[in-house]
This record gives structure tokens, sequence and C-alpha cells, in this order.
């Protein structure tokens, strides 16, 4: 809760200065968006427009969302990335909630490019979603951050463990993409809970991923701000 970008506002956040920062952020976004239109434009009026793929991605950043300012969570406003692909032989007007990690857009543009993947990546090529929205390469994901949080996600159900102070999260997307609704202390849920837990321990061990998700000795999940000038 202090490193990197939560130390920006202080505790408890100030509306007003959240809405600042938000501005700010769109600013930077309306200005990226028309410096990407002029490269768009000018490739355009190029020989290469129609020889070309163009792909745009970047993950989210929470802006007060949570109480939180930076990435270093697992909440969907910092870990989502949208993901525009457009070019010969990818069909126009097209929208998918299938889901892929960005490492997947690898082999995808070498699909479409006529270029095989490296031997060694990990991605999978999703070629076939852009003409097919419905069809999903990936029934999971899996997120992490250092040893304190990891989670996966299907395309409902996402569930967030905190090993270090012993805490479990349950969304379901559908109903709350906010994630404002934690259902995981609730009994109707528990499947659930222990349904998504076996598979996040499934997907580390098939990654390699070490990090227990519990601890011998938990540490408390109250959190105290600091003392102004204190971190």
């Amino acid at each position: 809760m202090t490193i990197r970008d939560e130390a920006l506002l202080g505790w408890p956040r100030d509306p007003k200065k959240v809405r600042e920062m938000l501005a700010e952020y769109y600013r930077y976004v309306s200005y990226l968006d028309a410096e990407i239109g002029r490269v768009l434009d000018a490739l355009e009026k190029s020989s290469q427009a129609n020889n070309t793929i163009v792909f745009a991605a970047d993950s989210g950043v929470a802006r007060g969302s949570h109480g939180l300012i930076g990435k270093q969570n697992l909440y969907e406003h910092s870990v989502r990335v949208p993901l525009v692909i457009a070019g010969p032989g990818v069909p126009k007007d097209k929208r998918t909630a299938a889901m892929c990690y960005l490492f997947d857009v690898l082999p995808s543009l070498g699909k479409l490019c006529g270029v095989p993947a490296p031997a060694a990546s990990e991605g999978r090529e999703f070629t076939a979603t852009p003409a097919d929205p419905g069809r999903a390469t990936r029934a999971n994901l899996v997120f992490a951050y250092r040893n304190v949080q990891r989670a996966v996600r299907d395309d409902r159900w996402k569930l967030i463990r905190y090993p270090q102070v012993d805490r479990t999260q349950l969304f379901d997307l559908t109903a709350d993409p906010d994630e404002a609704t934690d259902l995981a202390g609730k009994p109707e849920h528990a499947a659930k809970v222990k349904e998504l837990l076996t598979l996040l321990e499934a997907e580390q061990k098939r990654c390699g991923d070490k990090t227990p998700l519990t601890v011998e000795k938990p540490l408390p999940a109250e959190w105290t701000p600091p003392k102004k000038g204190k971190k």
C-alpha cells in the first residue's frame, strides 16, 4: 500500500485529488490517442497500409478504484488489457470477450504473417477468435504480484488470494465487473472458492510458481495508513 504509485496521494484518499489525477490520466490518454492517429494517418497515405497488421495494448492502472492509485494489485482495472488488431485477414467490426495474455500476441501475429512461433514460446495463437468471437483459446488466466497476491479468473469468476494475510476474495465478474462485492465469505459460494483455489494451485504448478497460497504465520490484515512524512 505504500510503494511506488500508492504513495502519490495521502490517506484517506481525497476525492478532489483523485478527480484531478483522473483528469491528468485522461489527458495523457487523449494525447496518446492523437499521436497514434498521426501514425495511422501516415500509414494510410503510404503504400503499406494493406500490408500492415496493427495492434495496440497496455494494462490499466487504479486511479482511486478500491482506494488504490497504481498497478500493484490484481483487480481488473489494473490488469485488464484492451487489445485492438486490424489488418489483412482480420475480420472487421468484431468484438470478443475471449481472454489472452499479451505474450499470446507474438505467435498470433506470426501466424497471420506466416512466421512460425519460437519453439520455446508459451504463447497460444488466437487467430481463430477474431473470425469467431465466441471461440476462446484460453479458458482461464492467472495473475501474480510479488509473493503477496495471486489470482485466477475464467470467463465469469475471479479469485484473488493474499497469502501473507490469509485473505481470499471472490468476484462474479458478470454481475459485478467492478469487483465491489466480495463473495468469498458466503456459504453458497464455498464450493466455487474451493474450485478456483484448486485451479490456481494447478496453474502455479504448471508454471513453476512455488509461492505458497498459505503461510505459517499470517500477518494482520488490518492496515493503518502511515503518518505524514513516513512510508
